[in-house]
C-alpha cells in the first residue's frame, strides 16, 4: 500500500475556522482552505497539514483530521516572521503546497517549494488578481507576486471570467474551480430581514448598506460585520451603523453560526464593486436566498440561473430590486433556483475530487 499524499494549506488566519472559541478575522479565502483541508482528510489517501498563524496555540495539534502547523503571529511584523512561517512550511514538510489570495507571503510560498523542490499551487481570491488592478495598486509587490504566480505548477481561478482576465493580464493559464460548500439542509424560517455579512473592508463598501437601511425605513436590515485589518475608522462607522433604527448591527460571528442569519434571510445583498466568487453567495444559495448585488455578478450567474439579480452599479435599480423581493414572491422563485445552482455547482464532495485528481498528478 503506498503512502499517503502529503498536502499542506497555507491559511495563516484559518486557525479561527478550526477552533470557533477563538475570535478573530477571517475571510473567504480562510473559509475555502478549511473546507478543503477538512474535506480532503477524510481520505485515507491524504495526509493533511495546514500552516497557520500563531494565536498562542501549541506548536501543532490535530483537528478534524488536519495538522496544524503554528507559525508567525500576524499582529507583528511580518517581515520579522518570515524565519517562522518558513520553519513551519519546513515541519510540514508536505509533497503539495497549495495556498489562496495574493500578498508578498505569496512569493515566499513559491520560493520554498522552488528551492526544497515541493510542488506549488495557488487560487485566486479576487479578481483584482486577475483583471491587473492588484498589480496597479501595489506596483512593489507586482514583480514578487508575478513571479509567484509564475512558479505555480498549477494555477486556479474562481470563475471563467476571472481565467480570461488573468491569462489577458499575465499570459497564465489556469483551471476554473468553483468554491465549495458542506451542503446542509436550511432550517430556519424565513424572516423579513435583508441580510449583508463581510469585513468593514473599504472594497466591501459596507456604508452602502447603511444607506439602503435609511432609504428602507419601513423594512428590516441586518449586519454582521467584524472590523477588517487595518480599519482605524471602525468604531466610527458602528456608531454610524447603529444610530439606525431599523438596522441591527452584529460585530462578528463564527462561520458555524452565520449560516442561521443566512436561512433566516429573505435576501442578502453585495454592495462590494469587485470580488473573485464570493463565499457569502454559496452561502446564501444554499440557505435557498435570493441575492441582489449592485456590481458583483461573476460569469453573469445571478441572471442565468434566476437566483438573484445584479444591478449592474444602478444604484435606483439596485434598492428598487430589494424592495420588490421583499414586497413580492419573486425572492421566494430567486431562493429555490438558488438551492438548485450550489447543489449542482458547489457541493464540496464533488469539488474535492477535482483537487484529488490534481495533488495526485503533482505528487
Amino acid at each position: 500500500m503506498s503512502e499517503p499524499i502529503r498536502v499542506c494549506f497555507i491559511s495563516l488566519r484559518a486557525y479561527p475556522l478550526f477552533r470557533p472559541e477563538v475570535e478573530a478575522i477571517f475571510g473567504g479565502a480562510e473559509v475555502d482552505l478549511y473546507l478543503l483541508a477538512t474535506e480532503l482528510a477524510k481520505d485515507a489517501a491524504f495526509d493533511v497539514r495546514c500552516v497557520v498563524a500563531d494565536y498562542g496555540q501549541p506548536a501543532t495539534e490535530t483537528i478534524q483530521q488536519v495538522k496544524l502547523y503554528k507559525s508567525l503571529d500576524t499582529a507583528k511584523n511580518l517581515f520579522l516572521g518570515g524565519r517562522k512561517l518558513w520553519r513551519a512550511l519546513r515541519q510540514a514538510d508536505a509533497q503539495v503546497y497549495m495556498s489562496e489570495a495574493c500578498s508578498l507571503g505569496t512569493a515566499l510560498h513559491a520560493y520554498f517549494c522552488r528551492k526544497h523542490d515541493r510542488k506549488f499551487v495557488y487560487r485566486t481570491a479576487h479578481t483584482r488578481e486577475c483583471d491587473g488592478t492588484y498589480f496597479q495598486s501595489h506596483p512593489r509587490r507586482a514583480l514578487a507576486v508575478r513571479w509567484a504566480f509564475r512558479q505555480a505548477d498549477v494555477l486556479l481561478t474562481q470563475n471563467d471570467e476571472d481565467a480570461e482576465n488573468l491569462r489577458r493580464t499575465t499570459q497564465l493559464d489556469s483551471k476554473v474551480i468553483r468554491n465549495g460548500i458542506r451542503l446542509v439542509k436550511a432550517e430556519q424560517p424565513k424572516e423579513d430581514v435583508i441580510l449583508w455579512v463581510a469585513r468593514s473592508a473599504t472594497i466591501k463598501h459596507p456604508e452602502r448598506f447603511v444607506q439602503l437601511a435609511r432609504e428602507l425605513p419601513e423594512m428590516k436590515f441586518t449586519m454582521v460585520c467584524p472590523r477588517a485589518e487595518g480599519d482605524f475608522q471602525y468604531e466610527s462607522f458602528v456608531n454610524e451603523a447603529e444610530s439606525v433604527a431599523n438596522l441591527q448591527f452584529i460585530q462578528g460571528a463564527s462561520y458555524q453560526d452565520i449560516g442561521t442569519f443566512f436561512e433566516r434571510a429573505r435576501v442578502f445583498v453585495c454592495t462590494s464593486d469587485q470580488e473573485g466568487f464570493p463565499n457569502t453567495y454559496v452561502q446564501a444559495c444554499q440557505s435557498v436566498t435570493p441575492i441582489v448585488s449592485l456590481h458583483v455578478n461573476p460569469d453573469d450567474f445571478l441572471h442565468r440561473n434566476q437566483c438573484g439579480f445584479c444591478a449592474n452599479g444602478d444604484w435606483q435599480v439596485f434598492a428598487d430590486t430589494v424592495r420588490k423581493v421583499m414586497d413580492t414572491d419573486l425572492g421566494a422563485a430567486w431562493g429555490v433556483n438558488a438551492r438548485r445552482y450550489v447543489e449542482k455547482n458547489h457541493d464540496i464532495t464533488r469539488i474535492i475530487e477535482e483537487y484529488k485528481t490534481i495533488f495526485r498528478e503533482l505528487a
